[in-house]
């Protein structure tokens, strides 16, 4: 299938690792002109080296340094991408991490850490990248969230409140900013990441190998698909929301998640 993506201009937040990383590629593949931004310079110069080494054309990739809790820096990111490329029609909204704490364990610095990061990593480079996203005939924003949304876990009350509000968020969005942009999520479940190579090194039996025991975790989390997802699936997800070939969708929440969903 053909996205209609090429030459058109996509912005990843997050896009030196993980569902970032996989959806810069996926993007690259289908034609897109790429503006990917992180935290880390070393981050982003390693996820170009990789992409590289697997044959992906990069001459349409620009890597940005970028905070986007940083107003300045994700000013910064705008005034790259107007340089680069003149344009913005893709905004993937990606950036930010989960909080493992109970209530009781989380202080209010906790809260207010978790809160400001889940929103304004949504909202300053939404607010940046609007009057751009606004000229595309095809302006489309992906913001990257999670069950946790509408399934919250008690061991993640911080970060499951959090995601919560920014669903919300996404569907004021979609209704504010239709026609001219189209504002959609996908809600995360497992997907097998750095994290779960450390917690296997730290929590496997002697000799179990890493696929049975994220195997074994993917039973005990009841994952109808029976394991956790890969970062190539939710890109997927993410490139199709962004394409124009989904031009009818708007304010959807498509939920990643391997089924694990107790929601009709």
């Amino acid at each position: 299938m053909d996205l209609k993506l090429k030459d058109r201009v996509a912005v990843v937040t997050g896009g030196s690792s993980g569902i970032g990383l996989a959806t810069v590629r996926l993007l690259l593949a289908e034609g897109a002109k790429v503006v990917s931004c992180a935290r880390k310079p070393e981050g982003l110069q390693q996820a170009a080296r990789q992409l590289a080494s697997e044959g992906v054309a990069i001459d349409n990739l620009v890597s940005q340094p970028c905070d986007v809790l940083d107003q300045g820096a994700v000013d910064a990111l705008v005034a790259r991408t107007r340089e680069a490329f003149g344009k913005a029609d893709i905004l993937i909204n990606n950036a930010g991490q989960a909080r493992l704490s109970t209530f009781a364990s989380t202080s209010d610095e906790d809260w207010e850490a978790e809160l400001r990061l889940k929103f304004f990593s949504v909202i300053r480079p939404t607010r940046a990248f609007l009057p751009l996203l606004k000229e595309s005939d095809a302006g489309a924003i992906v913001i990257v969230n999670s069950l946790l949304a509408r399934q919250p876990e008690p061991h993640m009350v911080c970060t499951s409140a959090a995601r919560a509000g920014v669903q919300n968020l996404a569907k004021s969005l979609s209704v504010e900013f239709a026609p001219e942009v189209r504002v959609n999520a996908i809600l995360l479940g497992t997907v097998n990441s750095g994290q779960w190579a450390r917690r296997y090194a730290e929590r496997a039996a002697p000799g179990q190998s890493m696929e049975d025991w994220l195997a074994e975790q993917a039973r005990n989390r009841h994952i109808p698909l029976a394991r956790f997802g890969e970062a190539e699936e939710p890109a997927a997800a993410i490139t199709f929301l962004a394409s124009p070939m989904a031009s009818f969708i708007t304010g959807a929440a498509l939920e990643v998640a391997g089924g694990v969903s107790r929601f009709a």
